[in-house]
């Protein structure tokens, strides 16, 4: 059963698998790919998984998911990792994890490119980023008002 027909059934303990196609990459920002590998779109009920490719430079600003945990893994490429004043440098192989509430962010701080995996434990993780104060976006969220395939201005 396909991932979407799956998500159209609803949970019913079935196994679920996620085909490569299930979810196109989507640019989030200028040099930064980023495909939904699981999440409520894909029917998943209690997690997200995103892997993203960051140009060098690039990275995810400062933001915070409330009350999501957050964990990243680095598959290739070097990141330059904060999470509030505390910043760290991760090599491929190397995972932070980001506790709830907790404001965070990185960047690509090698010369090629940066693939990380993050997983959230939420199926619509919330997102606010710094730089866009006072809007929350849902990850995998369906609203109408939409930044790209994968993120929805949540409903007030």
């Amino acid at each position: 059963m396909s991932a979407r027909a799956y998500a159209a059934r609803g949970y019913d303990g079935a196994v679920l698998v996620i085909r490569e196609g299930d979810q196109e990459r989507v640019e989030w920002r200028p040099g930064v790919l980023t495909r939904l590998r699981a999440g409520a779109p894909l029917g998943t009920k209690r997690l997200a998984v995103l892997e993203q490719w960051h140009e060098p430079g690039r990275g995810a600003p400062t933001h915070t998911h409330y009350d999501a945990e957050e964990l990243v893994t680095v598959l290739e490429g070097v990141a330059e990792f904060w999470i509030e004043d505390e910043h760290a440098t991760l090599e491929a192989g190397s995972t932070v994890v980001v506790p709830p509430f907790r404001r965070h962010g990185f960047r690509n701080a090698g010369e090629g490119t940066l693939h990380v995996l993050a997983v959230l434990s939420a199926a619509e993780p919330l997102v606010e980023y710094d730089e866009e104060a006072g809007t929350v976006f849902e990850i995998g969220g369906r609203g109408d008002v939409r930044r790209d395939a994968h993120r929805a201005v949540r409903r007030p």
